[in-house]
């Protein structure tokens, strides 16, 4: 986005220094326009923003964290702008078989299914994974209107909303 859009300025946040520090690296030939914040959307300058992006962050967090930062996101953006979520789902009925065939795909060779079951498995228990339909009510919960999915691609879904 920094390389397409010169003109804009970027605000990061995230709570993980080593994620900050790659993001400084990717992000070099930018430094004068993005500022880079530890924490989480809480922390975030109280300005307002004219959109917002949350990309493979929120199946992270539980429930109640996720409305939260949805809360916050939504408290600093203008009317109008645009919040893009892309993120992990559970594409019912069986969220493990999805995250199974998901991780299967990433590999561009022949998929080692045992490794892909067992990836699989894993994040069906470590990641909070909504249906599409539990997250479309989550943007709404949050403050979010005219959420509507613009990506699918086995578990990976991608929503855009905006803040009213």
């Amino acid at each position: 986005m920094a390389e397409a859009r010169p003109m804009w300025r970027f605000t990061g946040v995230d709570p993980s220094a080593a994620m900050l520090h790659l993001a400084k690296e990717v992000l070099s030939p930018y430094c004068d326009r993005v500022d880079l914040i530890k924490g989480k959307a809480e922390d975030l300058p109280s300005r307002t923003f004219d959109g917002a992006t949350c990309l493979l962050t929120f199946h992270n967090l539980e429930r109640h964290e996720r409305l939260r930062a949805l809360q916050e996101i939504r408290s600093r953006l203008n009317s109008g702008a645009p919040l893009v979520v892309v993120e992990h789902t559970a594409p019912e009925p069986d969220p493990e078989r999805w995250m199974t065939l998901s991780s299967a795909f990433r590999d561009h060779e022949t998929p080692d299914w045992t490794q892909a079951r067992a990836a699989g498995r894993k994040m069906v228990e470590r990641l909070t994974l909504l249906t599409p339909d539990q997250e479309e009510h989550l943007l709404r919960e949050g403050g979010f209107v005219d959420a509507a999915m613009f990506y699918a691609a086995l578990t990976f879904r991608g929503w855009v909303a905006r803040a009213p």
